[in-house]
């Protein structure tokens, strides 16, 4: 079976039981445009024309805001994934309206910001009082982890408003699928449907992403994107063995209760 060349994200490609590939991307130009100001006013003219629009937070103070080890328990928190996309200008998006949802499979702004910071966080076997196994089992276990890519982003007045309905629109837009290219890459997403989202938080959403592997099936991707006042988190999981087996990659509850929670 084939394996992609390229180590990037936006789909997990499953060559085989147990042998698998990460390709990462997601992007489109990345250009930058000024929020529309609201209407001209007097100083006087109500409280909420006069008030200063809302300040983002930088990436530093995102950073403070991400899990950390020990904050939920069974799972490991880890500082990123090299094969993560740094910026939103490494791949291209065949379609606009879809680039957002790219974006939050790659644990980046899904918006237009450059406040973002992410991390990885798994399930930790060694925790499970299973743990012990023979080494057949101990190898299928290495696989059979859920593990979560994480993203937070955040915006000034109303740009995370706008950056979830960006996400919101797209999974209706891109129903049909979409494709992305990165370093020279292609990787076809076939079709998007909306999920269950489960996160307690001021707007909330899911979807399923599902994936052409190689023309050697398909994988399918949960992702689930939340905003809490300015801040946008993106959840994006993938478990190798429940895809080798041809099943979903399923954000934990537990990950997404416990980031939004840390979230202002």
């Amino acid at each position: 079976m084939k394996r992609s060349s390229g180590a990037r994200l936006c789909a997990v490609t499953v060559a085989g039981a147990l042998s698998l590939a990460l390709i990462t991307g997601c992007s489109d130009d990345g250009s930058k445009k000024d929020d529309a100001k609201g209407a001209a006013g007097s100083a006087a003219s109500t409280p909420a024309s006069s008030a200063p629009a809302a300040k983002g937070l930088a990436k530093a103070e995102l950073e403070k805001l991400l899990l950390t080890q020990g904050e939920v328990k069974g799972y490991k928190v880890d500082s990123g994934d090299a094969t993560l996309p740094k910026s939103k200008s490494v791949v291209k998006v065949d379609k606009a309206e879809c680039a957002p949802l790219a974006y939050a499979m790659a644990a980046l702004p899904p918006g237009e910001t450059n406040a973002g910071a992410s991390n990885t966080v798994a399930e930790d076997k060694a925790q499970s009082p299973s743990a012990s196994k023979d080494a057949l089992s101990s190898l299928e276990d290495a696989f059979d982890i859920a593990t979560t890519f994480v993203g937070l982003s955040s915006y000034d007045g109303d740009g995370a408003q706008k950056a979830f309905r960006a996400v919101s629109d797209g999974i209706a837009a891109c129903s049909g699928g979409f494709g992305i290219t990165a370093d020279g890459e292609k990787q076809k997403i076939t079709k998007v449907t909306v999920g269950k989202a489960s996160a307690t938080a001021d707007e909330s959403t899911a979807f399923t992403a599902v994936a052409d592997m190689d023309g050697e099936g398909t994988a399918k991707f949960n992702v689930e994107v939340a905003r809490k006042g300015g801040v946008v988190a993106t959840f994006y999981a993938i478990n190798f063995s429940a895809m080798s087996k041809g099943g979903e990659s399923k954000v934990p509850a537990p990950v997404i209760q416990a980031q939004v929670a840390k979230l202002k």
